[in-house]
């Protein structure tokens, strides 16, 4: 039986292997692989196996549903050819909206209003009276909803909406909500919600699911206001619960012509995990009139993109930065591409701040992300560690690029996930994230590089332990 056993380890380690050189798309990834397959016996075929395999290649990218998909143009909701941004002879914004375009499929659009909202609180106050003042529809994207005051909240003003005529639909991605089975899904149901799981985690297809998840958060009303960013359905960002206590994070609250085109890219995964239901895209995507002046783009992309979406808008936004550059993000993992790019600019002498929590919900990620901080620190990127704990994902370049959403500024969100950002391209907006972004800064410790040099030995060994894992994170 043992000699049975090592055999079929073998076979399996050595299959692996093979499987990680052939199909491998970037050496430093199939290299940690591998030391992963080597230095845990079985465990690592097993992570390799759900985490690791690059199903590009392979059967969730083929099936049905997937190319019934691809008839979900982002490009073709009706406002975008309609109200183009005019950016004039800057070249830096042209220069992004032809990123965006060319890997998102959307334009910049002119005639916007956002609000950026800093607080569950306030995104949740926001969000609820926007739900009330529904008279067609309620559509809804999370990537957690999760049992609590929030989510009984939600199901009364549903049951309330829907006795008057609004039609409510909710999805969600079935690992981040995997508490949502069963009764709580049942609850909303009955009220009459129109409910679906994005890619259900079950047997036959937990190999070429798991991986891949849906991390967006989106809100769209009557097809006139949306909402989208980093906030899931969860009391955490209302009440202090557990170590971190109340989570921060930034929301936005859209009007005008983007609206049409987050809205398609809720159609789009509603689509897919409703896969039974019909319904004309024509009925809930209609013209926009201009609501501000506020010019900016939505952002989305995924493991089915052409392009890594996510990871090219923050290169090519760093890539413009003339000044500075701000970054808030909880799991600072970018990968080399985006860490090589953001040391350039910072030799090239634009200031780099970087803000991040001092504690995280993932001490493996949180080791990870410290394990860089030496070299970034030695480029002379200037490093903020807040006492909360700050949830959001935000990129502020210069006085008039900023991006907030879903995506982190790791290789999950760049490669495995299904993000949305939205990318303004406006002064003031920036001028109040930063001002914002500078008193965090101001409120928090600053890391200096020769007394980071003499941290404990013992975190040092758990930063170098955590780099083997970074695939996972």
């Amino acid at each position: 039986m043992k000699t049975l056993f090592t055999i079929v380890y073998i076979v399996l380690s050595l299959w692996s292997i093979g499987s990680i050189i052939y199909h491998g798309r970037r050496p430093s990834r199939s290299i940690g692989w591998v030391l992963a397959i080597i230095v845990l016996p079985i465990i690592g075929v097993v992570l390799y196996y759900l985490f690791g395999v690059n199903r590009r290649k392979f059967k969730f990218f083929k099936t049905k549903e997937f190319e019934q998909r691809k008839r979900f143009s982002y490009g073709n909701a009706p406002s975008s050819d309609h109200f183009p941004a005019d950016f004039g002879s800057d070249m830096r914004k042209k220069r992004m909206n032809q990123l965006i375009k060319a890997n998102s499929n959307t334009v910049a659009t002119s005639g916007n209003a956002i609000r950026v909202l800093q607080d569950g609180g306030e995104t949740f106050n926001t969000l609820f009276k926007a739900m009330e003042e529904a008279e067609k529809f309620i559509h809804v994207q999370y990537y957690i909803l999760e049992r609590g005051t929030l989510f009984d909240k939600m199901l009364e003003l549903f049951k309330r909406k829907i006795a008057e005529g609004v039609e409510v639909r909710i999805i969600y991605d079935s690992f981040g909500s995997y508490t949502l089975r069963g009764r709580p899904k049942k609850r909303f149901k009955d009220v009459g919600v129109k409910i679906h799981p994005i890619m259900p985690i079950r047997i036959k297809n937990l190999l070429f699911y798991l991986n891949f998840r849906n991390h967006r958060k989106i809100v769209v009303i009557d097809n006139k206001v949306a909402f989208t960013g980093g906030v899931n359905v969860s009391d955490k960002y209302i009440k202090h619960m557990g170590e971190l206590g109340k989570w921060k994070d930034t929301h936005l609250k859209l009007e005008g012509p983007i609206v049409n085109d987050l809205h398609l890219v809720f159609l789009k995964d509603y689509f897919f995990a409703s896969k039974k239901e019909k319904f004309k895209i024509e009925d809930y995507l209609f013209e926009q009139s201009k609501c501000g002046e506020v010019d900016a783009q939505v952002v989305a992309g995924g493991p089915d993109s052409s392009h890594p979406t996510i990871m090219q808008q923050y290169i090519g936004m760093i890539n413009q930065a003339q000044r500075s550059v701000c970054i808030a993000n909880p799991y600072f993992l970018p990968g080399e591409a985006f860490f090589q790019a953001l040391k350039v600019i910072a030799l090239q002498g634009v200031e780099i701040r970087l803000l991040v929590p001092k504690k995280s919900d993932s001490i493996a990620a949180m080791f990870a992300m410290f394990s860089q901080f030496e070299e970034l620190l030695g480029a002379g990127i200037q490093i903020f560690l807040r006492d909360d704990f700050s949830h959001s994902k935000i990129l502020i370049v210069d006085d008039d690029l900023v991006s907030v959403g879903s995506g982190n500024f790791d290789i999950r969100s760049f490669e495995l996930n299904y993000e949305a950002n939205i990318l303004i391209y406006d002064q003031d907006i920036n001028k109040e994230m930063t001002a914002e972004f500078n008193a965090l800064c101001e409120k928090s410790e600053q890391l200096n590089l020769e007394e980071f040099k003499n941290r404990p030995r013992w975190k040092k060994f758990m930063e170098g332990l955590s780099k083997f894992f970074k695939p996972l994170l």
